[in-house]
């Protein structure tokens, strides 16, 4: 609102030129959420403890378990509002991309909101069946896989030598100088492609998969890449929901993850970056800085209050949100397939579940007795089972955090 405000206003109002610039509202975004967080945390955090908005910790021989009963849940309110109040504020509320995230935030903040309320209030700890929470996510894939796909704002360009573009539409073509009066020609495209990892010339078409079975198949390639938005939105979103186990543990993996991102985001965005670095370069999504911003000063301001001993948890509120939104911010800048590894701690914890499951079936039915791969599952509170303190379970998997994060960065040259 203010973006669009001073914009109005034009140059006559001192300083409404700052709103101009990217990484300007990016700042104001992350010192307002952070600002919001904080005090307003505080306030949301006592009317949970007046409602007795408690959570119920199901007994689990886990050391400290008992000191967590009765702590506030649905502290995931925080996290939201810390970061849709500060978008709305500096962001370029005509921007998809930024509508997208704004989407997905209401979408599964609202899915993970009526999941702890049926759990806190309705005194059910199942809380919304696993079914309707698939439905719920596969909605909000289709969402947003139709609309990077369909919609026309959002294209990425390559560019192109000045002979070639001489022989292109006008209409086909973006034209960017630099200061020292460097041409870019960048052509304008639709389609459906990604970046592969660790890999030259690293673009890949969902569109070549379909090829296999002849051109007239490329024609389908809407349903495969909504098909693979779905199941990385479900995925990463469980991922978050799994890894939500001990105290600041989700809150501080997923600010790792989000500053990568808002890094990945921003350079996407920049066409001198983009050319340089040789990426993809994705017009608009620059504007992503500003979300990211205001997503990075909400998880960091409720780390605050969810660090060890914690006294709120984000519950599913916010934990399905998290993953969501990382998950479409990955497939926004064109990085999906990097999330196994700047998602590796939510990968991991996912596949522990179903490692664990898989195997106590299997040994159930081949030896009658159902056999553990690890103490307990999910993998964090294995390592509690081992007599590791949760907070250091906590700053390890940091640590493994920020390393995923360094080699996610890494692989924009490394190829």
């Amino acid at each position: 609102m203010l973006y669009h405000l001073f914009d109005w206003l034009g140059a006559d109002v001192p300083g409404a030129g700052l709103f101009g610039f990217i990484s300007f509202r990016a700042a104001m975004a992350v010192v307002v959420s952070l600002l919001i967080s904080l005090w307003w945390g505080k306030g949301i955090i006592d009317l949970l403890r007046r409602m007795q908005v408690g959570e119920t910790v199901r007994d689990l021989g886990l050391e400290g378990q008992i000191q967590k009963e009765g702590t506030p849940t649905m502290g995931g309110l925080i996290i939201l509002s810390a970061t849709i109040i500060p978008t709305l504020l500096f962001a370029n509320l005509n921007n998809i991309y930024i509508l997208l995230l704004l989407v997905a935030t209401v979408w599964l903040g609202t899915i993970g909101f009526i999941d702890d309320y049926i759990k806190v209030f309705k005194k059910d700890k199942r809380g919304l069946a696993g079914k309707f929470k698939v439905v719920g996510q596969v909605g909000v894939g289709i969402i947003i896989g139709a609309t990077v796909y369909f919609h026309p704002e959002i294209r990425t360009r390559v560019e192109v030598p000045e002979v070639l573009a001489s022989q292109l539409d006008e209409s086909e073509l973006h034209t960017v100088t630099e200061e020292d009066g460097t041409v870019h020609y960048l052509l304008n495209r639709k389609s459906p492609n990604t970046t592969i990892p660790f890999i030259k010339d690293n673009e890949f078409n969902y569109s070549s998969v379909l090829g296999l079975f002849g051109r007239s198949a490329r024609q389908y390639t809407w349903v495969i890449y909504i098909l693979v938005v779905i199941f990385i939105i479900t995925a990463v979103s469980n991922g978050a929901n799994i890894t939500d186990g001990l105290d600041g543990l989700a809150t501080g993996t997923s600010a790792i993850m989000v500053m990568t991102l808002g890094i990945l985001a921003y350079v996407s965005g920049n066409v001198i970056f983009s050319d340089y670095l040789n990426i993809m370069y994705i017009p608009g999504s620059g504007e992503l800085a500003v979300f990211i911003g205001a997503l990075l000063g909400a998880c960091i301001g409720f780390l605050w209050y969810n660090a060890y001993p914690a006294q709120v948890f984000m519950g599913d509120t916010g934990s399905l949100a998290l993953g969501g939104i990382i998950a479409t911010l990955a497939i926004l800048v064109r990085k999906e397939l990097l999330i196994p590894v700047l998602c590796g701690v939510f990968l991991v914890e996912n596949l522990s579940v179903m490692v664990q499951v898989s195997y106590f079936k299997y040994t159930k039915r081949k030896y009658g007795e159902g056999r553990r791969v690890l103490k307990m599952s999910p993998l964090h509170h294995h390592y509690q089972k081992l007599g590791i303190h949760e907070s250091k379970i906590v700053s390890r998997f940091w640590i493994v955090g920020i390393m995923l994060a360094v080699l996610s960065i890494v692989t924009l040259k490394l190829r």
